[in-house]
């Protein structure tokens, strides 16, 4: 590019995505807007509150000018999402951020086969979720309803960040962890089918799922299950 050269700073929360230079100066092309150099520079507008030019706020569609210094700011926590109910999907690399969230309550679909970019977008904006994802390129996406960049690699940073970012309500044990469905009451023998031996005789006290059937008791990984959701209440609920 050869048109007008722009100072641009960077708030220290996307390090990231700009390899920890947080100061540049960038030439831009001198017709295309400064949304479209930000995201260039390698940060998803997700990822992005507010742009500020000398001092006043400016949209993404503003087209930079020779000499402009621009401040490019994170977006507030907790973050609005406006015209729907809060609910997120979630791409097939995170799958284990998508149990933990349904644990907790929090409506959330999840793709376990890779769909591709263009279907997940499609989907995003059909039934208006949050799209959470590590991938840049479908963060960029102009179709999603909207999205989220998911920092870390670890499940239980993950989880922080997005109860931090978003404060969804928590409902903890109402969602079936394996497809995202309602769960409701269940006697034993409506769900003797899917009860071994021990489990039987051990457990009277079930809750199944109105969409996939599947069956829930206190099992042995319950104590864990309690442990992350107890976390996650005494952090963000309220």
């Amino acid at each position: 590019m050869n048109g007008p050269e722009i100072h641009v700073e960077f708030a220290p929360d996307l390090a990231v995505f700009v390899q920890h230079n947080l100061e540049r100066r960038l030439a831009t092309d001198g017709v295309s807007s400064l949304g479209h150099v930000v995201e260039s520079a390698g940060v998803p507008l997700t990822e992005v509150g507010t742009l500020w030019v000398e001092g006043r706020e400016v949209p993404p569609s503003y087209v930079p000018a020779e000499g402009d210094r621009v401040e490019v700011r994170t977006v507030d926590r907790p973050q609005q999402v406006p015209g729907a109910p809060l609910r997120f999907l979630l791409d097939v690399h995170l799958g284990t951020l998508a149990r933990r969230l349904r644990l907790l309550g929090v409506d959330t679909a999840y793709e376990s086969k890779d769909i591709g970019d263009p279907a997940l977008a499609a989907r995003s904006a059909a039934e208006q979720r949050v799209m959470l994802s590590r991938d840049r390129g479908l963060l960029r996406r102009r179709e999603l309803w909207a999205g989220a960049y998911v920092y870390s690699t670890r499940p239980e940073d993950q989880l922080r960040d997005v109860l931090d970012r978003f404060r969804p309500e928590l409902r903890p044990w109402t969602r079936c962890t394996a497809c995202n469905g309602l769960l409701k009451e269940a006697t034993k023998e409506e769900v003797a089918d899917q009860l071994h031996g021990g489990t039987h005789r051990s457990y009277d006290v079930f809750a199944q799922c109105r969409d996939c059937g599947r069956a829930y008791w206190k099992g042995a990984h319950h104590e864990q299950l309690v442990a992350i959701v107890e976390r996650a209440l005494e952090e963000f609920a309220g």
